[in-house]
């Protein structure tokens, strides 16, 4: 290889790595902005490319960007995370940039100095970013279990159903879909910001819950004069007629993360039989089901009574591609129900 053949290939090679470097940067970036606006546990994030970052740059660039896409960035500003949870996330950043001994960045000192002694409250945003742009905003307690409800904050299967939604939009688009124990809306939410069904019909039965659910519904911009045209129903699984579910008209019918409890979940299993004996073979709906299996007798119970209802299951292949941050260690199942 002559001398200017090894110059082409050093140069070449140096492109490619600092190509690979720039990818890497972006992707870090992309992973710091996901898991800060979803309120991830913080141990999670990538400190430790950060961290090799500032030894091996001696600038404080890279702070400076995870700034920009966290903190100062405009969905902060429009649906800020708990305070406690920005306070923790600044304190990371600035214990990592001064055990550095990197310049110290006035920004960040400022965007702390906001939160510091800022009043917590009960209820924060979280947004969960969508691949091709935008996010779902929700509104959701900070307690698991409040107000009598679990259905104040979004569940795992609510994501992995999301995710799946997202890699079969064709299963919702032109339909008109019926989400059965909506909670905090993100399900839906990102059905409709992504799926384009003609109709969304969000249900729950807890009063505290359909006013967070309108709510949340109303901040992401849906409402019955959008497209989809969407609206909020109060749905009482044990009450609601034949002729009520026929009105309604549901082409596809989802759940996620209602299969908790055995008497609850009987009331499902019951409901579930009721639609698919009430729809012809013409219009028969897709109903998927999908659930976090924290308690395998619960879980078995609910499918041991889909069964005595004359109603079948096959289980869905779970979602290829990673978009939401959750516990992916969660055993969590998607089944489609057959007539």
């Amino acid at each position: 290889m002559g001398k200017q053949e090894v110059n082409k290939y050093t140069c070449k090679m140096a492109l490619s790595e600092q190509s690979s470097v720039h990818g890497s940067v972006k992707e870090v970036l992309r992973e710091f902005q996901v898991s800060f606006f979803a309120l991830t546990r913080l141990p999670s994030f990538p400190w430790t490319f950060v961290e090799k970052d500032l030894q091996s740059s001696g600038s404080s660039e890279l702070i400076s960007q995870v700034l920009k896409q966290t903190c100062l960035h405009p969905l902060c500003r429009k649906f800020p995370p708990s305070v406690r949870y920005r306070r923790l996330f600044l304190s990371q950043l600035i214990r990592r940039l001064e055990a550095s001994g990197c310049e110290p960045l006035d920004e960040l000192y400022d965007a702390l100095a906001e939160v510091v002694g800022a009043e917590e409250t009960m209820e924060c945003y979280k947004s969960y970013l969508l691949p091709a742009g935008g996010a779902v905003s929700l509104m959701e307690n900070i307690a698991l279990i409040s107000e009598g409800t679990t259905g104040l904050v979004t569940w795992e299967a609510a994501l992995y159903l999301a995710e799946w939604a997202l890699e079969n939009q064709q299963v919702f688009t032109g339909r008109t879909v019926l989400e059965l124990g909506s909670g905090a809306g993100l399900t839906g939410i990102a059905v409709c910001r992504s799926c384009s069904p003609k109709r969304f019909i969000f249900s729950d039965c807890h009063s505290t819950v359909l006013q967070k659910l309108r709510d949340n519904v109303w901040l992401n911009g849906l409402s019955e004069q959008t497209t989809p045209a969407v609206s909020v129903e109060k749905l009482d699984w044990t009450a609601i007629s034949e002729e009520e579910l026929r009105e309604i008209g549901a082409d596809v019918i989802i759940a996620a993360d209602v299969v908790y409890d055995p008497d609850i979940a009987g009331s499902l299993a019951k409901l579930l039989s009721i639609v698919l004996r009430c729809s012809s073979a013409e219009v028969l709906p897709q109903v998927f089901i999908c659930s976090t299996i924290r308690n395998l007798e619960t879980y078995g119970g609910f499918k041991q009574q889909l069964e005595a209802e004359g109603v079948g299951h096959e289980v869905i292949p779970a979602p290829v591609n990673h978009v939401f941050p959750y516990n992916r260690q969660s055993a969590i199942e998607l089944i489609k129900l057959r007539r």
